[in-house]
């Protein structure tokens, strides 16, 4: 179908559009007056509908959007140019479930009652998903789940990617264990979703894929990229392993990138896309040593690319920073919901979309959790600089499970047996570690220099370390009183299955408490 639309017809939808804004403010007038919630109910509108699209384990700049030359991702470049652009977007945490805890939640990880790896949303937790199905949206979730079973209700119907794309086998016998789904995509039912909602409603679309999350196999996309096309970052060894190994990793954004087409398409198909907002991002950095479960950008830094016709304008870049706790109080306003819908620690970048050129934060902040290994850290980050704070010094910064089994890891032990890696590759094993790491992100993009002890940079580390200790107060975050252990060892990454058990155990269960332990 084509995208071009006769004038009358594009008078038409602004018109609807005045109406449906109108509608908005008498809404939220309703909820602020304390009227009675039946008279939201009154309102004949039609709220846009949403689709939110999670990549898994995508870095933030390995696509052609955000300068990549040769990542195969037309699509994601179209949803840019077509819509508008966050160059300084940051999750709250380095880790797969409890950043998708935090998006939907609106809360930070250590709030959430879900904040390492692989532990479920607690029981009577509200989410903004659940707020939306209360006002008349159709919900639904396609791919990757990952959140436990008490939010499951909140969505009128889910499509579950296989937990095999990305739990490991808790078996002990036999060949090792790899993560391999029948669906690897895990987006393989995005499609599906769209053309089976109930239609007479707005919609909210929760796609997550698989990609680019290992194991990695040969076959992802055809054709393949080559290894003439990988750009090594100047943490990893530029070897024949690591450039094999970065170069699969490309074929799975690729892959991702293929589906986020056929939703546009769908979209389209179903004459809805100029009334639907699409939002993309990622749930945490590159699967790679240096990048996930750690607070440099490679962990916690995204691509995050809005598209609404007719409201957003095409082609923009938003230079202010924006935080993933910030989705949901957004997504909630555009839907028209009053502002106390949902007790949330985010603030809503609404006004962005409308004009790039405003401010939303200073500071975005973001935390580390247990996964697959043991660490705890902090850190601030504004538009040039970033503070992080290590916790657990005594331990070194170990990759996830997942990149341990992979060829970069592999290869970097090895050098590291030879001591033939640079000091900047050497990071993940060393131990004890700084406590406190400063960055200039500008000069620095790679976050190889720490100025901690730089005294041209003293007045920025106070500035930052009063931001993050602020911070810490309003959400009152805390030091856990017990570690949790490892379930892999840090230099083979072979499980420990005295300690592993499948499906992992909840905070509650693991430690008597959803809150402070």
């Amino acid at each position: 179908m084509s995208r071009i639309q006769s004038q009358s017809t594009q008078q038409d939808r602004l018109a609807a559009r005045d109406v449906w804004r109108l509608c908005c403010l008498v809404v939220v007038a309703v909820g602020v007056s304390g009227s009675s919630a039946n008279a939201v109910e009154a309102i004949d509108r039609q709220p846009p509908n949403i689709v939110l699209i999670i990549a898994d384990d995508m870095n933030w700049d390995d696509c052609g959007a955000y300068g990549h030359p040769a990542i195969a991702t037309p699509h994601i470049d179209q949803l840019a140019s077509e819509g508008l652009r966050f160059q300084h977007a940051y999750l709250t945490t380095n880790s797969c479930s409890p950043s998708r805890a935090s998006i939907i939640t609106g809360k930070y990880p250590h709030n959430t009652g879900a904040e390492q790896l692989h532990w479920p949303i607690p029981a009577d937790t509200s989410t903004f998903v659940g707020k939306l199905q209360s006002s008349g949206y159709y919900t639904a979730a396609a791919g990757k789940w990952h959140m436990g079973d008490a939010v499951r209700d909140h969505f009128d119907r889910i499509y579950e990617a296989s937990t095999a794309g990305f739990v490991l086998p808790s078996s002990a016998d036999g060949e090792p264990a790899q993560m391999i789904a029948k669906q690897p995509s895990g987006c393989e039912d995005w499609e599906r979703a769209l053309q089976e909602r109930e239609r007479s409603k707005p919609f909210f679309m929760w796609l997550a894929s698989l990609d680019p999350h290992r194991e990695y196999h040969d076959g992802a996309l055809d054709p393949p990229h080559q290894l003439s096309d990988v750009i090594v970052p100047p943490h990893l060894p530029d070897t024949p392993d690591v450039r094999e190994d970065l170069r699969l990793y490309y074929d799975e954004i690729g892959r991702l990138d293929g589906y986020v087409g056929k939703v546009l398409d769908e979209l389209e198909a179903q004459s809805v896309a100029d009334d639907t907002i699409v939002l993309f991002i990622s749930d945490n950095g590159r699967p790679f040593p240096r990048d996930k479960t750690t607070l440099y950008d490679g962990g916690i830094r995204t691509p995050w690319i809005v598209r609404w016709p007719g409201e957003i304008a095409p082609g923009g870049v938003a230079e202010t920073i924006v935080s993933s706790v910030d989705i949901a109080a957004t997504l909630l306003q555009i839907a028209g919901l009053p502002s106390d819908a949902l007790s949330t620690e985010g603030e809503s970048f609404a006004a962005v979309l409308a004009d790039p050129a405003q401010s939303h934060r200073r500071y975005a902040f973001a935390e580390d959790h247990w996964h697959d290994y043991e660490d705890h850290a902090r850190c601030v980050v504004d538009q040039q600089f970033k503070l992080i704070r290590n916790d657990y010094v005594d331990l070194p910064s170990t990759p996830s499970a997942d990149a341990g089994r992979g060829l970069s890891w592999q290869d970097m032990l090895q050098r590291q047996a030879e001591g033939t890696l640079t000091p900047e590759q050497q990071s993940c094993f060393r131990a004890p570690r700084a406590k406190w790491e400063l960055y200039d992100l500008q000069r620095d993009p790679g976050e190889l220099d720490n100025r901690i002890d730089d005294p041209a940079y003293a007045a920025i580390h106070s500035r930052l370390r009063s931001a993050l200790q602020e911070w810490s107060i309003q959400t009152d975050d805390y030091l856990p009183s017990k570690r949790t252990p490892d379930e892999f060892d840090r230099v083979t990454g072979e499980p420990d299955h005295s300690v592993r058990k499948r499906p992992r155990p909840s905070k509650q269960e693991m430690f008597g408490t959803n809150g402070k332990y």
